[in-house]
């Protein structure tokens, strides 16, 4: 073990395992603080790949249950045995958390398990780091390092009225592993993750009512893809009741009783579970960021400079604790082009190009700009649109919800947004992400081969559809 190491990364998320691995690559002594048993953080133990596991299963479940007549298989309803369900979500999860402990023990990242806090006064090199069983006890060990990289991700928000108590009134956390479908999920937020996780109990049986205080769902997306979103979910049996808030909920054994208002002033409802998805924030206190001299802003967020170094020389961020979208591939990106930076290489986050996803059936997946920021800031465009009704493959798979559209600057073509809602949009728009990071116009899509039959024919099309001269539509 080094007495000291090159780099101490504290949190092994998304931003921190990677960097923490990109580090050993480049020859540098790792040290990783984890509170955790487990590898991963949020995103693997209890966020991106248990939500994904449970939305395949569930997917799984209704295709057999609602469509397999229409494929002429004719069975019996199928049965839903929940416990193995979450049973294979939890070996998913495993499989991955010991892949990463495989992966440190491949590139000699020495692990420190526990509660991490900057010692006082180490905002010089070296750096010091106290380990501890729990954020009150008497250090475990003292880890010193040239660097630290705090990657210590974020947690959900309370909403006043609201308090988390793990049993009725729960976080995505508890909402993965709840012990029966609820006869009622009430899902206050209607993001990525309370569409994600009402998909999954509606699936399986549930009656699922979204609340959401603004006008639209997944408010930062594009307007037309929300929309076509809310009406297949609604189709699904998705309850939503928009611009409404939650004024109180009162709890008498196993039901809960709701009191919401919204445009047409207050009503009554009651379910047996509430999931607040109302958004996250970053997990900074109690690390010891004030006694190192580490800036907050008040957003709660680290600041950073381009190099992701903190105020403190020698200490950075990455990922949900500085600014930008907290998603698990942007803490990723951060942590390799941090350390990189590091050893004198010129790496860049392409902020611009961070692709937006909603794994829910159809899915939703967006990258750049949407329509309305380009009409807020007079930016003329040309825009192409292809629908997935049209797509051979889509109607092969009897799933021809939704369609693909591309947004190009009129000056030159160049791509500035792709917007898709429908069947593996989230596999569709990494031909997005790239072509736009290679600066492609939407002729260039529409020049370049894909193969039939497949549901990236669609991009082409849409990209065709720029310049009206789509074959399909």
């Amino acid at each position: 073990m080094a007495d000291i190491f090159d780099l101490i990364v504290i949190g092994a998320g998304p931003g921190g395992y990677v960097a923490a691995i990109r580090a050993a690559q480049l020859g540098m002594t790792v040290a990783m603080v984890e509170k955790r048993a487990t590898m991963g953080g949020v995103c693997l133990n209890e966020g991106c790949i248990p939500s994904k596991a449970l939305l395949d299963s569930s997917e799984l479940f209704a295709q057999i249950r609602d469509k397999s007549a229409r494929h002429g298989i004719i069975m019996a309803p199928p049965q839903l045995d929940l416990a193995a369900l979450l049973k294979r979500k939890q070996d998913v999860v495993k499989k991955l958390a010991d892949g990463i402990a495989a992966l440190f023990k491949k590139n000699d990242i020495t692990i420190f398990s526990g509660t991490a806090t900057l010692k006082k006064g180490s905002g010089g090199a070296p750096h010091a780091v106290l380990v501890r069983a729990d954020a009150e006890d008497a250090p475990l060990a003292e880890v010193t390092g040239k660097r630290v990289l705090l990657a210590t991700g974020s947690t959900a928000v309370e909403i006043p009225g609201l308090p988390f108590d793990g049993v009725t009134v729960v976080s995505a956390r508890e909402a993965l592993d709840f012990s029966a479908v609820p006869v009622h999920l009430l899902v206050v937020g209607a993001g990525y993750i309370g569409l994600e996780l009402g998909s999954v109990w509606r699936r399986l049986g549930a009656e699922v009512t979204v609340v959401e205080a603004l006008a639209k769902p997944m408010p930062a997306s594009d307007g037309q893809v929300a929309d076509t979103l809310v009406r297949s979910l609604r189709k699904q049996g998705f309850t939503f009741k928009l611009e409404t808030r939650v004024i109180s909920a009162t709890t008498e054994g196993s039901r809960t009783r709701v009191v919401l208002e919204g445009p047409s002033g207050r009503e009554e409802l009651v379910c047996d579970k509430i999931l607040v998805a109302a958004g996250r924030r970053p997990l900074t206190a109690d690390i010891g960021l004030e006694d190192a001299g580490v800036q907050v802003g008040k957003d709660g967020r680290v600041v950073v400079d381009h190099e992701y170094t903190t105020t403190v020389p020698g200490i950075y961020a990455v990922g949900d604790i500085i600014a930008g979208p907290m998603l698990a591939h942007k803490a990723s990106e951060e942590g390799v082009v941090c350390i990189e930076r590091m050893t004198g290489l010129a790496s860049e986050v392409e902020y611009d190009l961070v692709p937006g996803i909603a794994y829910t059936w159809p899915e939703a997946a967006s990258v750049g700009k949407t329509e309305e920021q380009l009409k807020a800031v007079g930016v003329e465009y040309d825009k192409g649109q292809f629908n997935f009704v049209a797509n051979g493959r889509a109607k092969c798979m009897d799933e021809t919800e939704g369609f693909v559209k591309i947004l190009a600057s009129r000056s030159g073509g160049r791509i500035l947004g792709v917007h898709i809602v429908g069947p593996r949009a989230s596999d569709i728009i990494a031909e997005a992400v790239t072509a736009m990071t290679f600066g492609a116009t939407a002729q260039d899509l529409a020049m370049t081969f894909h193969a039939h039959p497949t549901l990236a024919e669609a991009m082409k099309e849409a990209a065709l559809d720029v310049e009206k001269r789509s074959i399909h539509s």
